[in-house]
């Protein structure tokens, strides 16, 4: 049984200290957003380089490349922004040094099999509560961060029953320090299920159509319907592999019941069948209209209908 210690974090504000660990795209994107709330934030990353580029553009305090038990007695919250291996890796060597009353959370694409594992890493008064923001871009590094992929986005708190009501509130609060749209909650088999179909499949669909005609210079001919699917298809292959790997059993659920929509649609234009082509179309259509990312109108007018 572990000591239950308080956080020293009860309200996030920005005199908390925000260690951030791993600041590539999205560690460099929180840290990019929070300092603009005036947040103090610091960093340990693997590049001395990645340091320099932050501190130089304003974003980042002080950082190290060597984990430091100064710096991580100095944090109120640890952001741990890497790939899952590398997460439970450092959780590992380095999370006995974890001063009592802090609160870590992560940044992972898959939850399932990382959270009960890190929550059992935690030192004594140490509270782990995974969050996943929904957002980023298809180029990695520090250098390509920007706090503007978190606005309309949406962020989603994964809490366990070992969660306190003061962690999962100040994860709630983290996500709209950093300008999210929608915050959601959900438990870790939920959100692998829900991120199996709107994140990894849809990154399987746009690398398996940029692998399916090898005809040279068809960019010459594309047009913004080609480019708009595949965009994602630029893709990480380090992260997105590891990602498809750890959550592998939901990711092929998915990709079955893709290949059974699809298949569908292929014997309604074998047939000739256009109603069934035209409902499916029609069908797509309704449920996509859901999907946009709200316009800076739209959230204005939805925080002014909250207030009244």
């Amino acid at each position: 049984m572990k000591t239950k210690t308080e956080l020293k974090l009860k309200k996030l504000d920005n005199r908390a200290h925000v260690l951030i660990v791993g600041l590539g795209l999205i560690g460099g994107s929180y840290a990019k957003a929070l300092s603009k709330r005036g947040f103090a934030v610091n960093a340990i990353t693997a590049q001395q380089a990645d340091i320099d580029y932050a501190v130089k553009e304003g974003f980042l305090r002080e950082g190290s490349v060597q984990v430091s038990e100064q710096m991580l007695a100095w944090a109120d919250l640890v952001v741990l922004a890497l790939y899952p291996h590398t997460l439970i890796d450092w959780v590992e060597q380095y999370g006995q040094l974890l001063t009592p009353g802090t609160l870590v959370t992560d940044v992972t694409g898959v939850k399932g099999s990382i959270v009960d594992r890190v929550q059992d890493l935690m030192p004594d008064g140490v509270e782990f509560i995974a969050a996943h923001p929904m957002a980023g871009r298809e180029k990695s590094g520090v250098a390509n961060s920007d706090d503007r992929v978190f606005h309309g986005a949406n962020y989603i708190v994964v809490p366990t029953a070992r969660n306190t009501p003061d962690a999962i509130s100040v994860c709630v609060q983290l996500g709209e320090a950093l300008g999210f749209h929608r915050i959601s909650r959900l438990s870790a088999e939920e959100h692998d299920r829900m991120i199996a179909f709107l994140s990894q499949l849809t990154h399987c669909i746009a690398v398996s159509l940029m692998c399916a005609n090898e005809q040279p210079g068809m960019e010459v001919y594309t047009g913004d319907s080609f480019r708009d699917l595949t965009r994602i298809a630029r893709i990480n292959d380090e992260m997105w592999s590891e990602l498809f790997l750890w959550n592998r059993e939901a990711l092929l659920e998915e990709m079955d019941r893709f290949s059974a929509a699809f298949a569908h649609l292929r014997k309604a234009l074998e047939d000739g069948d256009r109603d069934e082509m035209r409902r499916m179309m029609r069908l797509s259509g309704e449920r996509r209209e859901k999907f946009d990312k709200p316009t800076v109108e739209t959230i204005v007018n939805e925080n002014d209908d909250a207030k009244e």
